[in-house]
């Protein structure tokens, strides 16, 4: 039985590429706003019969099919030097709670998202890392 996963901002696949590579991943659906990265991500994998979402902050996550792994990498540009570490001020920042708020419904078994390590300075650095705790 393959792990099943969900592909929060999928952009054009990089995670789905590594679990494809590996085998045993069945993707049930996926997430991305921007029109462009969505028809790449189409035109590279097979997505018939996946969920599709084009707007985290629309997602109802009763709705999702099960899921064993919430994959992904959110926009991490407000938390760096270059988005001026705006955190939660800046709409892409809140993107995290999207991600936590799934993860809170659909208690997967891991959460792997890209950059997590990189990204731990800049979030913790900031008051980002307080406000996370208040939620």
């Amino acid at each position: 039985m393959p792990i099943r996963y969900f592909d929060m901002f999928a952009g054009v696949g990089g995670f789905r590429s590594g679990l494809e590579a590996v085998g045993g991943f069945e993707c049930i659906g996926y997430c991305e706003i921007d029109p462009y990265a969505r028809k790449a991500y189409e035109a590279i994998y097979d997505t018939g019969g996946e969920e599709y979402y084009g707007d985290a902050n629309k997602i109802i996550p009763e709705q999702l099919p099960d899921f064993e792994l919430l994959c992904g990498g959110f926009p991490r540009q407000s938390f760096s030097i270059a988005g001026a570490r705006r955190g939660f001020e800046d709409t892409r920042g809140t993107l995290f709670f999207e991600v936590a708020k799934i993860a809170a419904v659909k208690r997967p078994k891991a959460i792997p998202h890209k950059d997590s390590a990189a990204d731990a300075p800049s979030i913790f650095s900031s008051d980002c890392a307080k406000r996370a705790q208040l939620t």
